[in-house]
């Protein structure tokens, strides 16, 4: 775990609102003070506690997140997108708003969010100011992306929109068509969320993975799982009911 010698990059998959289960799964990596901990976004719709979600992460010393299709609905609803996919372009919440009303704070397609005091929900907003929609490094020698939804094949992230970053599945618009992760084939490790599964969903080259699918359904009564770059290890919990049911 984050406590051994081992200096952990452990990379979440989607929350959704689940607070509960977000304070087990920290208090299992138990991060230290090199440790860092990287979100693929989708922090706060249809789960039962958003504010619990912002107020957990807002503790941990070295937080990253990259922001998801949810995140993106918030910012555009508040009159805040920007066009580039660093995030540099977007526009801070203006100053002096202390509350949102309702309709302001639902995610993508209108989806709900979970109770939220009036006056902690300036505080959803700020929390994603600043925020890009990929990061890059390289740990273990391995190159590595993260986004929330995926990559078109053959691009960088830097030449995908904010859209494209936060929402694509598949590469076309039949049931049929491939997830884009089925053809991606690397070098580069790719991280990300959005497509539910029961179990993480991964993309090998050769013997090399190169996309690994960390929204393993939380929300929906599944669990919430983390992914340590360094070694391969998984942290998991589960959920404690189907909270979008």
């Amino acid at each position: 775990m984050g406590t051994n010698a081992l200096t952990s990059t452990w990379v979440l998959g989607d929350i959704h609102g689940c607070a509960e289960e977000l304070g087990e799964l920290l208090d299992g990596l138990a991060l230290g003070p090199d440790d860092r901990l990287i979100s693929v976004g989708d922090l706060y719709h249809r789960g039962p506690d958003p504010v619990g979600v912002v107020d957990l992460l807002a503790g941990v010393e070295n937080f990253s997140l990259v922001l998801g299709n949810h995140e993106l609905a918030m910012l555009r609803r508040n009159g805040m997108e920007g066009e580039l996919s660093d995030g540099s372009d977007f526009k801070p919440l203006p100053e002096g708003i202390e509350t949102l009303a309702p309709d302001l704070l639902l995610g993508d397609g209108g989806t709900p969010i979970g109770d939220i005091p009036p006056a902690r929900s300036a505080d959803l907003v700020r929390f994603l100011e600043g925020r890009p929609f990929y990061l890059e490094g390289e740990t273990a020698n391995r190159p590595w992306w993260v986004v929330h939804a995926g990559v078109i094949p053959g691009r960088q992230p830097q030449d995908c929109t904010p859209f494209q970053l936060a929402r694509l599945r598949r590469l076309g618009d039949d049931s049929g068509a491939p997830f884009w992760y089925e053809v991606h084939e690397g070098p580069r490790l790719v991280l990300f969320g959005h497509t539910p599964s029961k179990f993480p969903r991964t993309r090998f080259a050769g013997d090399s993975l190169v996309a690994l699918g960390l929204d393993t359904g939380c929300v929906y009564g599944g669990c919430l799982t983390a992914w340590r770059m360094e070694d391969g290890e998984f942290h998991t919990v589960p959920a404690k009911r189907d909270w979008a049911g």
